[in-house]
């Protein structure tokens, strides 16, 4: 049996991943990675200081972005169907799309770096077309 797999999703996958990863090795890195890849004065502060919930905070990120990807590759049919498939991925795809219009204005004055809201915003927008683009071509095969 040839199976057809989505392209568009497994790449959606892939950066979900990748954006797991990457919360992940913040936690990892410390303060200096807090404040590198914009997350707030606040936050490396907390971090220097030993507080948790910096790290909490990014780990549960972490595994909602690693959770994510498992459902992108469920669409993608690389993995099986897994439960609420179709409205799971259109809750993504809008979660990116809406963190990447709106971001830069709701994130505004909260601490973060201008760079990082400018930066994570756009990257946000790339992950809702991969998401959005997939979604759209395996719509029929996600009912």
């Amino acid at each position: 049996m040839v199976h057809e797999y989505n392209l568009a999703l497994i790449i959606a996958a892939a950066l979900d991943a990748l954006a797991a990863a990457l919360h992940i090795g913040v936690v990892m890195g410390g303060p200096h990675w807090y404040r590198f890849f914009g997350a707030g004065e606040r936050f490396a502060r907390a971090a220097e200081a030993g507080r948790m919930y910096p790290a909490a905070i990014t780990i549960v990120i972490a595994l909602v972005l690693f959770a994510w990807a498992i459902y992108a590759l469920s669409g993608a049919a690389l993995l099986g169907p897994l439960p609420f498939l179709r409205p799971v991925l259109v809750s993504i795809s809008l979660v990116y799309l809406l963190r990447g219009i709106a971001g830069p204005f709701l994130l505004a004055g909260t601490g973060r770096s201008q760079r990082f809201i400018i930066i994570s915003s756009a990257i946000c927008l790339v992950f809702a077309f991969a998401h959005l683009l997939g979604l759209a071509q395996m719509w029929d095969r996600l009912a």
